[in-house]
């Protein structure tokens, strides 16, 4: 059995069974990936695959497990290729993060301005999308890092450390009646509008939903979206009263919206940055966790870098107090 055999098995996987596809992707010959197919399947004495006629139809029970540990073979090459390079190009290579718009957005370009001026010599490559998304990508072996808030059942291959904690704020233009309230925001006060939110998330029940239904109210969510830009957009536009994360809210945005702090009224959320287990942390992708939680220590992240189960890591972290990341502006603070 040879590396560039599972190489190739995975190409395969990850271009949807399509031979040809996976040999553009590897930079070689269609007659040569099914050549070296043939030859581990014969090796191993398993079919991979079913066929119809010439094509690859889908994976076999026991083609998934060796594709399973074929990409646990394949990282581990990664981490032997990465800890040789330490010594020799510590300031150089690639660092590939997928997250949401919020962190994108909001968050990271800072930490990334920072982390550019730190290793000019390293690329970074940044993907956003939802946390299916992300966790499609994590599958893929396509990203170091992972960065998102809550989902984590979408995240069993991954350690997650703790990084910030965060509060939803609710947008209104000037000249709304909740503006006038003079006293602390309720979830009364809120269900009596239609509400501009977040897309929930495919898994689980949405905590936003879950807190008015324990108070036993209803809301009316009316639009949607992913992008906190495009809610201010519509309760700007008069749709709605806006639910967005509190470091969405920014200065700019007080010319026209008043920020009503909504801790309290809904769980606080915690986000997190994670990556594979068994990952060899280089120096420069440590440097970038600690810019992003600087609250986590050299000490936590070469525990963590050994930990088998996440549980290990919540362990270590458990009664360090995280930063409250909620945004700024001239809003009206109400607090909860």
């Amino acid at each position: 059995m040879k590396l560039q055999q599972l190489k190739y098995l995975l190409a395969i996987v990850d271009n949807g069974l399509n031979i040809t596809a996976a040999a553009d992707r590897m930079y070689t010959s269609q007659p040569g990936v099914s050549k070296q197919l043939k030859l581990l399947e014969e090796e191993l004495g398993l079919q991979l695959f079913t066929r119809k006629g010439k094509s690859l139809d889908r994976v076999t029970g026991a083609g998934e497990k060796v594709i399973e540990r074929a990409r646990i073979i394949m990282h581990e090459v990664e981490n032997i290729r990465s800890l040789a390079c330490e010594y020799y190009q510590e300031e150089e290579g690639t660092l590939s993060i997928a997250t949401t718009h919020t962190q994108a957005r909001y968050v990271l370009p800072k930490i990334v301005q920072e982390f550019r001026k730190r290793y000019p010599r390293v690329n970074l490559n940044l993907h956003q999308g939802t946390s299916e998304q992300i966790a499609d990508m994590v599958a893929s072996s396509e990203i170091d890092f992972a960065i998102a808030t809550g989902s984590v059942e979408l995240f069993g291959d991954l350690l997650l450390i703790p990084s910030y904690r965060w509060d939803r704020k609710i947008l209104v233009p000037h000249d709304h009646d909740l503006t006038q309230l003079g006293r602390q925001l309720t979830l009364q006060d809120l269900s009596r509008y239609p509400l501009v939110s977040y897309v929930f998330s495919f898994g689980g029940e949405s905590s936003l939903k879950r807190a008015f239904a324990e108070k036993g109210l209803s809301s009316e969510v009316v639009f949607t979206a992913r992008d906190a830009d495009v809610i201010k957009t519509y309760v700007r536009m008069g749709l709605g009263v806006g639910i967005v994360a509190g470091m969405a809210y920014e200065m700019d945005d007080a010319r026209d919206l008043t920020a009503i702090d909504a801790a309290g009224l809904f769980p606080r959320s915690t986000t997190w940055i994670g990556f594979r287990k068994k990952t060899a942390l280089r120096q420069y992708m440590t440097d970038f966790i600690r810019l992003f939680a600087p609250h986590v220590t050299t000490a936590h992240l070469n525990a963590a870098a050994c930990a088998e189960h996440q549980h290990e890591v919540d362990e270590l972290f458990h009664g360090v107090e995280l930063p409250v990341l909620n945004g700024s502006g001239n809003g009206l603070c109400v607090a909860a």
